[in-house]
């Protein structure tokens, strides 16, 4: 297993142990034909009407899946983590058509990119892979239709107390990087950050919001009903 450095092979098993079916030879040929990449954070992994060019087994970091809206708002998706899998470019290698969104590196990346002739084999012909790559196809449809529910019918300020919620209570975020998850502007998302800290529900400071009280966050966030 020469093509992957030190224990990278046993770290691929780990994370995705769907390949652990796969025979010896056959995955130690894999690791010879898949390059380890490591990119810093702010790498673009893949962009709009980019073809896609293999799989990607996440080692280390994440990527974050963004689409812009017309207004130029970028609108986040869902992240890849270690393990995991992104949806798009599956959808993109079974359909053979380009990205419909961008992938970024939002912190540095250690990921292995499965070449495409690979990741159509295993598909076609290991049964855990393929319940791998689907069963996640499922978690993620089912996150994104709960994310065009949000978007299309909850008002900003509940989104907004909702995703301070599943934070913490100790939130190390700039309003820009908040407003990108909800696909907003800043200067909203400050307006309402201040309106929670007039009311005592949140403190605010550099780079850092402290939720105060977390049964109003739930009011605001319409989850005490």
């Amino acid at each position: 297993m020469h093509g992957l450095p030190g224990n990278q092979p046993e770290s691929v098993l780990m994370l995705y142990p769907a390949l652990r079916s796969l025979p010896t030879e056959q995955f130690a040929a894999i690791c010879r034909a898949t390059a380890l990449l490591r990119l810093p954070a702010g790498t673009q992994v893949f962009t709009e009407k980019q073809n896609c060019l293999g799989f990607p087994l996440i080692l280390a970091g994440t990527i974050k899946v963004v689409k812009n809206t017309a207004a130029g708002r970028e609108l986040l998706l869902y992240r890849v983590e270690p393990g995991g899998s992104c949806i798009i470019t599956s959808s993109c290698l079974l359909a053979h058509s380009p990205y419909s969104a961008r992938g970024i590196a939002e912190t540095p990346l250690s990921l292995l990119l499965l070449p495409i002739p690979v990741f159509e084999k295993l598909i076609a012909e290991n049964g855990l892979f393929r319940d791998f790559v689907f069963h996640l196809f499922g978690d993620r449809i089912a996150e994104l239709l709960q994310l065009v529910e949000e978007v299309a019918f909850h008002r900003l300020d509940q989104r907004l107390a909702k995703l301070l919620l599943a934070k913490g209570g100790a939130i190390h975020a700039t309003h820009q990087a908040l407003a990108e998850e909800l696909g907003s502007v800043r200067e909203i998302v400050s307006r309402l950050l201040k309106g929670f800290a007039a009311q005592g529900v949140v403190g605010l400071g550099r780079e850092q919001i402290t939720v105060i009280d977390r049964d109003k966050l739930k009011q605001l966030a319409g989850l005490d009903r």
